[in-house]
This record gives structure tokens, sequence and C-alpha cells, in this order.
């Protein structure tokens, strides 16, 4: 076994804990090398200590329900952001009257979307910003006690401007405080997604176990497995498209090519399916065949043979995306703060490029099925 490996089994495995924050870290980190799949020559690789936050706050949603919460730790406290997410999930489940446990991953990925957060009440908007803050305080914990003694596997976090002959995730910020993976364990972490996620996900169950009195290893799995279905709408986005089609814009489904010229003729598919990814980018949202998307596509990504043949229509849809007003700032906004600067000189194809690099990435990842 390669060091990097080692290093990621030892944490989740061998090391002592006292709560699950080694193992939600590691798993943290994992997703956020799933999702920014950046492969830098050299360096190690910033992620700021909010975006392994939100991850928590996702993680961590299905253990603060008011009915039934599940400890996460030997110590009173438990976790230190117990009372803080536990006040914002009952904030969403009284406001939305959604209590589906996956809904922290729900409510993560929309806050991440500038558009979809402006349709909170300020009043969740603030909850939600003041439990991912104290989540990242809690981060540091584990960052500090991963390995024999203390900042041996990770340096201690630091604001990305001071960091130097490191790479960043696109949306990072000057001031963020960042932790910085070493060049090789991130890549390990892409090379070996699949493996990590699943001795994370075994592990956690292991541990929660040991903190509860009645055994609840299926229990936790269930919830530690829990994903978002497709449940929002897509109501903006495709009003957007309605509006298109109504002025004369004819789309064409990059899967058939079959040409769609009414608001009836399309899905608004996910590229990244819902299933295994939920990302509602507007990149990742094109106008699709209804029948094909329903019963081909479903929960699948397009395999490179597929993918390359629809590389044209993926242009030309997004040069649509482009050229409208009404898309254009979020189009880039959501693809910038996903793959970082795009070529302004060609903007369509870079897109579709960096997007193509992400299905196969997730793809050659998970061993995910095709069409």
């Amino acid at each position: 076994m390669k060091p990097t490996q080692s290093t990621i089994s030892n944490i989740l495995k061998h090391e002592r804990k006292s709560n699950s924050y080694k193992i939600a870290l590691v798993r943290a980190i994992n997703d956020v090398a799933l999702e920014y799949p950046h492969r830098p020559p050299s360096g190690g690789v910033a992620i700021p200590l909010r975006l392994l936050a939100e991850f928590w706050l996702a993680y961590y949603w299905v253990f603060v329900d008011p009915t039934n919460p599940i400890r996460q730790g030997h110590n009173p406290t438990d976790m230190s952001f117990r009372d803080e997410l536990t006040e914002l999930r009952q904030l969403w489940e009284t406001s939305i009257n959604d209590h589906d446990p996956s809904a922290g991953f729900f409510l993560k990925n929309a806050m991440g979307v500038a558009r979809e957060r402006t349709t909170f009440t300020p009043e969740l908007t603030k909850t939600y910003d003041a439990t991912v803050k104290e989540i990242a305080k809690a981060i540091r914990q584990p960052i500090k006690f991963a390995g024999p003694g203390q900042y041996t596997v990770f340096d201690k976090p630091r604001k990305l401007r001071d960091l130097e002959n490191v790479s960043s995730i696109p949306s990072a910020q000057p001031t963020d405080l960042c932790l910085v993976i070493p060049h090789d364990l991130w890549m390990t972490f892409q090379e070996l997604s699949l493996w990590i996620e699943a001795l994370c996900i075994h592990e956690w169950c292991l541990f929660t176990e040991t903190t509860e009195s009645d055994s609840k290893r299926g229990i936790t799995y269930t919830l530690l497995t829990a994903r978002p279905d497709n449940r929002r709408p897509l109501t903006w986005e495709r009003n957007q498209m309605d509006i298109l089609i109504m002025e004369g814009q004819v789309f064409e489904c990059p899967w058939t090519r079959k040409t769609l010229r009414r608001s009836e003729d399309y899905d608004l598919d996910h590229i990244i399916p819902v299933a295994i990814r939920p990302i509602n980018e507007l990149w990742n949202l094109v106008p699709a065949d209804p029948d094909y998307n329903s019963h081909v596509k479903r929960d699948r990504l397009p395999s490179p043979e597929t993918w390359k043949a629809a590389e044209p229509v993926l242009e030309q849809t997004y040069s649509v995306y482009i050229t409208a007003v009404g898309l254009q700032d979020y189009l880039i906004t959501d693809a910038e703060n996903r793959f970082g600067a795009l070529d302004p000189d060609r903007l369509a194809t870079d897109l579709v490029t960096k997007t193509g690099h992400l299905v196969r990435s997730i793809s050659n990842s998970r061993n995910l099925p095709l069409f």
C-alpha cells in the first residue's frame, strides 16, 4: 500500500477517535476532490474550510433529527455545532415542511448557487451561514490531530493569500482560511475516490455504534447514503428556456439530436444526474428529449463516445446561454466557481471541454453506468 493510501487508512481505521470528525474530514476532502477534478502539476491544493464545512453540514444533518438525534461522540459535547445545526434543521423543517434526511445536501447545494440563495428567507440564510461558520471551527480539530502528534498529516490552516506553491479550489477567496492537501495525497483521493467513500461510510457506521446503546449500524448506513432526488422543479431555469423558445430559439437534444421547438418538447436534463451528484449549476442543465431522458439516460453518465457526438450540440446550447441576457452572468459565475477561469475567446468550447473532463473524472472514479 502506498504511503498516501496508508495515511488515509490509518486516519479512518486505526487512530483513536472521540468523535466522528476525522471520518467526516476525510470524506469531505474526498467529495471535494471528486467535484473539483483539478490535477495540479505540483504543489498542494488549498480547500477553504467553509467548503469542507458545507459538506459537514450535509453529513451531520441526518444526526440532528429533533425526534431521533444520534450521538456522534463519546464526550458530553458530542458535536460542538450540534445546537446550531439542530436549530437550522428545525427552521428548515418548519418553514419548508421538508423532513427528508437528504435535505442537508439539498440545502447545501442550493445555498451554493447565488440565484437560489436569494429565494430563502433572511432568517434561514443567516442561520445557515452561522452554522457553517461554527462547523468550520470544529474542522480544525481533526486537521490538527490527524496522524501521530499534531499537524503531522496536514499543516495548520492558513489564509489563501499567505500560501505559496498551491492551487486552490476555484471559488476560494484570498481571505479564506484553507486546508492544504499535499499533491500526492490529493491525487490519491482522485484515484481511489470510490474506495475512500466506502471506507468512510463503513467506519462511520461502526463508530456510531460505539456511541449509542442500541445498535444503529443499518440506520446510520441509510442516513449516510441518503441523497436528494430531483425534488426541485427548476422553475426559474425552465422559465428562461421557455422565454428563449418563445423568442424563436430552437434547441437540439445533445443525446438524440431531436429538434426541440416548444416548451412541451423538452426536459431540462442534468448532464451529471442528481442521483450521482446533485448539481443545479447552469452548465449542468441542458434541454433534452423527454422520452430519452426518462427511459434511457436517467441516472447514467454519457460514455466517451456519446459525449464526443454530443459536443457540437452542447457547444451550441452553451453559446445560446452565453448570448442570452438572462443567462450569461449566471452561466459564467456557475462555471468559474466550478472550473476556474474560462477562455474568453472560446467560452462555449472551453466549457464543453471542462464539463466533459468532470464527467469523465466522476465516471472513472466511481465506475458508474454509462449510456
